[in-house]
């Protein structure tokens, strides 16, 4: 879809960035675009256009001023969940000098924090690309309605879900419409988390509790809460309503079940922060050929993978082929669900060439 409407390179997100935390998926994205020596400009999409301001939330993250590392730790111990906390603090940090309605809008919605965590990341590596904010307009990151023909992604999922698929015609791109029917027609996606419920119960009830305490973002105890839920629950709705407290965010929650069933521990995450990435080629048309061999000659010990079965047996880097592993694994599990596909598509799906 994406060549199909223009984009010239297509590069993937190891596994491990994608479904952590905004912080670690910002984090190795930056450090994939850094590493490419060519990338002028980074463009994200967020729910305001105030770039000055999300830097300066950015800046203070990355800094850790003493005051606002007070603040944070005191939010904290009153029980709240982290994203609250750190919402609280800087709105009493900032306040002096900032609107408070700006500032909560700043760090409360979706795509401003992942913007935020775009820029600390840009800082951390004191990266010379720069960021370029576009702000989002009409439909927000969780809106389920429709306004002008402008929809969110959790609308459009919502739309294939109940089967409205005549809705989405003027809700995207005609190319992308039609890759996107085509493969719903051959029953060649998977709808949701949901689909896989059985498979993540068996997984944490198979689990001790020094297992799924190994789970990133498991901590303070919450193995139990989510042992017990698994052994009384036989469904993801009931076993996400039984672990659910104020602590412990619902998208917290659902990372912590995708880590159980995609087999990602706290040492992977630990991995995947100390490492760069390999750059993951999944499509090109001819101006991302010769973009591929602009990065080839700005970083010439970069690690592009465009065989995975040539990666694999040629590369001597053992951490990122694990990392790689974990891509292979995932699209395993994913195309247990897609109709009529066998194991190892990593290994045999040819790369996209437009």
């Amino acid at each position: 879809m994406a060549i199909k409407n223009g984009v010239d390179l297509v590069i993937e997100l190891p596994l491990v960035y994608s479904i952590s935390s905004a912080e670690n998926f910002s984090d190795g994205a930056i450090k994939i675009l850094n590493s490419l020596n060519i990338v002028d400009y980074l463009s994200f999409g967020a729910e305001t256009n105030n770039i000055t301001l999300l830097d300066k939330i950015a800046t203070i993250l990355h800094n850790e001023p003493k005051e606002y590392k007070e603040l944070l730790s005191k939010n904290l111990d009153l029980g709240l969940s982290f994203p609250k906390a750190r919402e609280i603090s800087l709105i009493s940090y900032l306040d002096n000098n900032n609107n408070e309605k700006e500032i909560l809008n700043a760090i409360s919605k979706p795509n401003n924090i992942l913007g935020i965590e775009y820029l600390k990341a840009l800082r951390k590596y004191k990266s010379n690309i720069s960021p370029i904010c576009i702000s989002r307009f009409k439909a927000g990151y969780n809106d389920l309605d429709v306004q002008d023909n402008i929809a969110s992604a959790s609308s459009i999922r919502k739309i294939i879900l109940e089967n409205n698929f005549n809705e989405l015609k003027n809700l995207m791109p005609n190319v992308s419409y039609d890759i996107l029917i085509k493969n719903i027609e051959n029953k060649n996606y998977v709808k949701d988390i949901s689909i896989f419920e059985k498979q993540i119960i068996y997984n944490l009830r198979k689990m001790s509790l020094e297992e799924i305490s190994n789970l990133p973002d498991v901590s303070e105890g919450l193995e139990h809460s989510i042992k017990t839920a698994a052994i009384s629950s036989n469904n993801l709705n009931d076993l996400i309503n039984s672990i659910k407290s104020k602590r412990y965010t619902l998208s917290r929650i659902n990372r912590i079940l995708l880590y159980s069933l995609l087999n990602i521990s706290k040492d992977d995450i630990n991995l995947s922060k100390e490492i760069t990435p390999y750059i993951r080629v999944l499509a090109f048309n001819d101006n991302g050929k010769k973009l591929l061999s602009s990065i080839s000659k700005a970083n010439p010990n970069i690690n592009i993978v465009t065989s995975v079965n040539k990666f694999m047996d040629n590369c001597t880097d053992n951490k990122l082929k694990y990392l790689l592993e974990k891509d292979i694994f995932a699209t395993n599990v994913y195309s247990l669900y897609l109709n009529n596909m066998k194991g190892n598509l990593d290994y045999i799906k040819r790369l996209k060439l437009d």
